[in-house]
């Protein structure tokens, strides 16, 4: 069975870009020493700016860039850090292509500001606007689109024995206050997505629960944003202990999650993706 996956017209900025009738892939850009699966391979700048431009010549719609490793166990680092790592690379990727879309994965709004006026389009915030009270500001001004994360904890702590009485209700009930946070401040739910936060806060089960329960997340009529690339929750279940041999995990988790309504997904493995994207909804829509 698969869940009707419904139509957006999601505002980022000066554009409005159309979810639902495709699966849109959103490529990973963590320009960190540390994040779980590449941190340190694209902390060059060039490498990470070529990095960008070929998940886009790949078929990514978006690109998530990060400065801060958000993995379990993760130390945070200062703005002026953050902004150093990010800004540059989505300067000079914005001058290289005007069409791609840019997403700052930051939960500090100086961090997000800087990174809109180099021309980042999006703010992916793990926190869903929690962390730093000035960033409800910093999006309003801006009409950026806005992603809105559940997460339980902080990276530092949250793999600390979570726990919950109902994870898919306790998260869904979440999305809910936040989003109507969002929208007393000035944010208007066309420009929000939503991330239930797979691997933020959750044990194997809750992930797996999550999942299985998608069309609950539905009732918030907001786009859906999944991601489950690489991460543990996967080797757990495969054996595979090193997060870049979890390419068939993710694919499945994937096309699980686009069967049941997902319209992002946000993914280390870009053309593999595509690739499964494009087989899937051909399959849904019933035309090539």
């Amino acid at each position: 069975m698969t869940s009707p996956r419904t139509i957006h017209d999601w505002q980022c900025r000066r554009r409005t870009v159309r979810l639902g009738e495709r699966t849109w892939v959103m490529g990973i850009l963590n320009v960190t020493p540390d994040s779980f699966s590449d941190g340190g391979e694209f902390i060059d700048r060039q490498r990470a700016v070529e990095r960008a431009l070929e998940m886009a010549a790949q078929g990514a719609d978006i690109i998530d860039i990060g400065g801060e490793s958000t993995r379990p166990g993760a130390e945070p680092v200062s703005e002026q850090e953050e902004i150093r790592r990010t800004c540059p690379v989505i300067r000079e990727v914005r001058a290289r292509s005007r069409d791609i879309l840019l997403s700052i994965d930051t939960t500090k709004a100086a961090v997000a500001r800087e990174a809109l006026e180099a021309g980042a389009d999006i703010i992916n915030d793990i926190s869903a606007l929690e962390a730093d009270p000035a960033m409800v500001e910093v999006a309003t001004q801006s009409g950026a689109g806005v992603i809105l994360m559940h997460r339980k904890g902080t990276p530092r702590t949250m793999q600390e024995n979570p726990s919950y009485a109902d994870v898919v209700e306790e998260v869904s009930s979440h999305l809910e206050r936040r989003i109507a946070f969002a929208e007393q401040r000035g944010i208007s739910r066309d420009h929000i997505v939503i991330d239930p936060g797979i691997g933020f806060g959750k044990t194997v089960e809750h992930n797996i629960a999550l999942l299985h329960d998608l069309p609950a997340l539905h009732r918030h009529h907001c786009p859906l944003l999944i991601g489950a690339s690489r991460k543990s929750f996967i080797g757990r279940i495969t054996g595979r202990t090193r997060p870049e041999d979890r390419l068939p995990g993710s694919l499945g988790a994937a096309a699980w999650s686009m069967m049941h309504g997902a319209h992002i997904l946000r993914v280390h493995d870009v053309i593999d993706t595509c690739d499964l994207c494009r087989m899937l909804d051909t399959f849904t829509m019933g035309e090539v």
